[in-house]
């Protein structure tokens, strides 16, 4: 059993991109599912899909390639349990210039920094993926 699910998640992803995999599959949960939906929104994975497998829950994720590299260049876990990192709206930093996105959780769930900003929220930074 992992103490930071969202790191074994993110592990994950960079894992499965450095070995070429297709798909990678992990036990769903409502934070990794939004953090997979906005991956989706973004267009750094391909589809998400919801599986039952021994009545467990599965998060099923299709890695996205184009000429045969990765979209997704890194991915960086953010506030970590040890040490949570909060950001006001205003204070939100922009990943490689505006090409990257930052993931953040706020009082009205995990959106992305782009949302945060419009809606005026800040809250912790999760990770940053570009």
């Amino acid at each position: 059993m992992t103490s930071d699910p969202i790191a074994n998640f993110l592990t994950k992803i960079r894992n499965a991109l450095m070995a070429k995999h297709e798909f990678i599959s992990i036990r769903k949960t409502n934070i990794l599912y939004k953090i997979a939906k906005i991956l989706e929104t973004n267009k750094y994975i391909s589809y998400i899909q919801c599986k039952k497998k021994n009545n467990n829950q599965i998060l099923l994720l299709k890695l996205k390639y184009k000429n045969g590299k990765s979209v997704i260049n890194g991915i960086k876990r953010i506030s970590k349990p040890g040490l949570r990192i909060y950001k006001q709206a205003h204070k939100i930093p922009q990943v490689f210039g505006g090409f990257g996105t930052s993931i953040i959780s706020t009082s009205q769930g995990i959106i992305s920094a782009k949302e945060a900003k419009i809606k005026h929220i800040g809250g912790e930074i999760i990770c940053y993926i570009w």
